[in-house]
């Protein structure tokens, strides 16, 4: 039977919703606050959600420390304490909200997680606000 483990982890970015091809007002009215042109923050929590069949030998489905390992990385190395849309090649192009991020942060994971395991990430934006990826 397939059994899954979970990572949390947190990381602190900047960001700011803007469709570069509409203008001022259209973006205010789309995106509201989180449009500001001086950006916001958040406290993002991340779940990496890794499924697999439990290896015999050493009793794992994947080692957690190397989860921990890859989403250092991948994920806090790259994204904390930055502004996603300045300080990032993945955002300058791409509008960074948490459906985005977390697409993003499941592609870096995907090329480094073994190929027979599903991973699936959870990103909350806020408490009460996250996104799953793939749903």
């Amino acid at each position: 039977m397939k059994t899954a483990v979970f990572r949390k982890a947190n990381f602190n970015a900047a960001h700011r919703l803007n469709n570069p091809l509409w203008d001022e007002k259209m973006n205010q009215r789309v995106f509201g606050k989180c449009n500001n042109p001086s950006y916001h923050g958040h406290n993002y929590e991340l779940i990496v959600k890794v499924v697999g069949h439990v290896d015999p030998q050493t009793g794992y489905v994947m080692d957690i420390k190397q989860l921990s390992d890859l989403i250092d990385e991948e994920v806090i190395e790259r994204f904390d304490h930055r502004n996603l849309n300045l300080d990032t090649t993945e955002f300058k192009e791409l509008n960074p909200t948490a459906e985005n991020i977390a697409r993003v942060i499941y592609e870096r994971l995907r090329m480094r997680v073994h190929p027979k395991l599903d991973i699936q990430v959870t990103l909350y934006e806020t408490e009460r606000n996250f996104v799953v990826y793939p749903a």
